[in-house]
């Protein structure tokens, strides 16, 4: 027998011609000593492939891990948290998730149980957000993918948005569901505040067509009332020209038909350059004492047609020199001013006071403006929109009142631009107050007041049924160096009058108020006269025109006559005059003859080529015509020197406009023709576009309609000149 050895085995890949491998050889050694050994043969092809696929597979796995846990970082990173839910039969639901899911839910307690963690999550799901994340839950095992967004309380970052998605599969008697967590809250909230702007702007877009609608309606109405007016009387006139007096009468309420179809075009004008960004300020110097005045002349008219009470006051104003837009400032008070005798009823009150408010910086003062009237009112809801464009409120009261709605949209814009504020407090059937209050600079030109020795130590009665008018007064005076005292009363002053008197220490000088109730201020001098004789100066102190009563109050001893609303340099110049022994003389501004002028005037337009050659040629100026600007550039080149004195110069007109027309006739070689003045006349009424006619060479602007004063007042400054 063969002795057995231990065998000696050599794996060899061996491709055989049915392509099978050989791979393992065993030798087994008979004898030690013999040359000869056993050679075993084994198949090994199957044993090999399955350990190259166990092999593989664990790299696969290795692999399939690798990127499992790369996965989850990016999941991680992303600020997703993954989790499995088991629920089984009979046990209590288990939850487990990676450190991103237990990080999400707040856990930091790793000892916590799975049964734990679940209940951690679900407790804090908001009541009224269970039954959704319970639907999702039936939904995954019934086979499907579910996603949901629910409000989840975080145990430390309060009420959270999350959105969670997962599937569910079945082991025996378990349920594995696995998906995600994502906390969406800052998703959730810009969604929603995008939302909320669209729908905002959604309303704010209806809310501006209803209210563009309305005023398109409102417009076509207003327009139409003042055109009916223009179209009717203009008719009436006709047919009764031989009357004189009835077709004066015709034309004056044209002219006022006209005057009111202007500002609504100018309303509309000016909310246009608004909205668009095309309003500028222009800031110049400005005298506030005669802003004030000239506002009240302009409102007078109306004030008195409907017998209403107008009072304006000043309280601390000691900065009389501004620099602001005294045109758009103007306009803020003439909207609301215009509003308060609209909306006043006969017999009411209107009151206007001017505060200075104390300076907050050297150069800078800041005025308080308030406009009180006794009118309708005004309901709380429609005083949350009153300075919004269009819109108007809707009342039987209202309703029969012409306007655009655009009135205070456009005082509130103006405010804005001078860096002001505006606010209103109104009640129904009690009345309104604006107050605006306005920024200003302070002229570098302030006027510096000197004592005046003849005042120093005067005492001086002050009368007013305004108790504010009689303290701001009194302040004055004592600025002046003077002793003040004041009454409310008539009767009261003439009996202190006689006190004064008979103690030795009688005024110097009276300021009394024209309208008082209990006795008016011509019958209170009549009576102090009585008492003093003729040699103390007394004073009128009034809102109102005094031109009619004035031969009756000199009569009565007044000495002057004073406006009100009184600054310091008006009421210094009123004092001083009597005692500096001063005559006042007025001086009358000469008439300028216009007989030899010639006139070119640049017009397109034949009526407005009428009404010019009307007015000009009965002011006695000689006057051609050029239908455009080529024309115009062309008569003044062909025409000998000195032959036209001064051009007005429309704008818009065919082949080439004003501007250019302008710039062409001082190209002209003759210096002479090339330096003649020239005038805008247009309807481009805006403060840029006074400025692009200067810019082009021209030396003034007047704006259309035609102003006859103040079109032959620019005409005699300039000639003049």
């Amino acid at each position: 027998m063969f002795q057995e050895r231990e065998p000696y085995s050599v794996d060899i890949e061996v491709e055989m011609p049915d392509g099978a491998f050989c791979k393992r050889f065993d030798f087994y050694s008979v004898d030690p000593e013999s040359e000869y050994c056993i050679v075993l043969k084994t198949d090994t092809t199957e044993l090999r492939l399955e350990q190259k696929r166990q092999e593989e597979k664990a790299l696969e796995l290795e692999y399939s891990k690798k990127e499992l846990a790369d996965a989850e970082d990016i999941i991680a990173e992303a600020g997703f948290g993954l989790w499995h839910i088991v629920l089984e039969d009979g046990k209590a639901p288990r939850m487990r998730g990676n450190a991103k899911m237990m990080k999400l839910l707040g856990i930091s307690d790793e000892t916590l149980t799975e049964e734990e963690v679940y209940d951690s999550w679900y407790t804090r799901i908001l009541p009224e957000e269970i039954p959704s994340v319970q639907k999702s839950i039936s939904e995954m095992l019934a086979g499907q993918f579910s996603e949901n967004t629910y409000r989840w309380e975080h145990p430390e970052r309060g009420m959270r948005y999350v959105r969670c998605g997962g599937t569910a599969s079945s082991i025996g008697s378990q349920n594995l569901l696995r998906g995600y967590h994502h906390d969406v809250t800052e998703i959730v909230r810009d969604d929603m505040t995008q939302k909320e702007a669209l729908s905002n702007a959604l309303v704010a877009a209806e809310h501006a067509n209803r209210a563009k609608t309305a005023f398109l309606n409102n417009m076509s109405h207003d327009i139409r009332t003042p055109m009916n007016a223009i179209v009717g009387f203009t008719a009436l006139a006709a047919s009764h020209i031989e009357n004189r007096e009835q077709v004066k009468d015709y034309l004056s309420k044209i002219s006022v038909s006209s005057q009111h179809l202007l500002s609504l075009i100018n309303d509309v004008l000016d909310m246009s350059r608004i909205e668009s960004g095309k309003m500028t300020l222009e800031e110049t110097k400005v005298h506030l004492p005669d802003m004030i005045h000239d506002l009240r002349t302009i409102i007078q008219a109306n004030v008195s047609a409907k017998h209403l009470e107008l009072f304006i006051d000043t309280l601390d104003v000691k900065s009389e020199d501004i620099i602001t837009d005294k045109l758009r400032l103007n306009q803020v008070f003439l909207n609301i001013l215009s509003n308060a005798i609209k909306f006043t009823p006969v017999g009411g009150t209107i009151s206007f006071r001017v505060i200075e408010k104390p300076a907050l910086s050297s150069g800078l003062t800041t005025f308080e403006f308030r406009i009180k009237d006794t009118g309708i009112g005004m309901s709380e809801e429609f005083q949350k929109t009153i300075f919004e464009a269009f819109t108007r409120e809707k009342t039987s009261t209202v309703s029969g009142i012409q306007g655009t709605g655009l009135g205070m949209a456009i005082t509130k814009s103006i405010v804005d631009m001078m860096g002001g504020t505006i606010y209103v407090n109104s009640v129904v059937g009690k009345g309104t107050e604006f107050v605006v209050d306005i920024p200003c600079k302070i002229s570098s030109e302030v006027v510096k007041y000197e004592q005046i020795p003849e005042l120093k130590g005067i005492r001086v009665l002050v009368v007013d049924d305004d108790t504010n008018t009689c303290l701001s007064v009194c302040n004055m005076l004592r600025d002046i160096g003077m002793r003040p005292n004041w009454t409310n009363y008539g009767k009261e002053a003439v009996v202190r009058t006689k006190e004064a008197l008979d103690y030795g220490d009688q005024f110097g000088a009276f300021i009394v108020d024209w309208m008082m109730p209990d006795l008016n201020g011509i019958e209170t001098v009549r009576r102090i006269r009585k008492v003093i004789g003729d040699s103390t100066p007394i004073i009128i102190l009034t809102a109102y025109d005094w031109a009619d009563v004035e031969e009756e109050a000199r009569e009565a001893g007044v000495t002057a006559f004073c406006s009100k609303p009184i600054f310091m340099s008006e009421l210094r110049n009123v004092l001083s005059k009597p005692f500096l022994h001063k005559e006042e003389v007025v001086e009358e501004a000469p008439k300028i003859d216009f007989s030899g002028k010639h006139i070119l005037l640049a017009e397109d337009n034949e009526m407005n080529q009428m009404i010019a050659e009307a007015i000009l040629t009965e002011s006695g100026f000689t006057l051609d015509i050029a239908s455009d600007g080529v024309e115009a550039v062309e008569m003044m080149r062909n025409a000998p020197s000195g032959t036209y004195d001064v051009i007005l110069m429309d704008i818009q007109m065919p082949r080439m406009d004003g501007y250019e027309a302008a710039k062409r006739i001082r190209a002209l070689e003759d210096k002479e023709k090339a330096s003649v003045p020239i005038i805008a006349v247009t309807a481009n009424a805006f403060e840029e576009d006074r400025k692009q006619a200067l810019e082009a060479g021209m030396n003034s602007h007047l704006s259309k309609p035609y102003d006859i004063p103040k079109m032959l007042e620019t005409l005699g400054e300039i000639l003049h000149n």
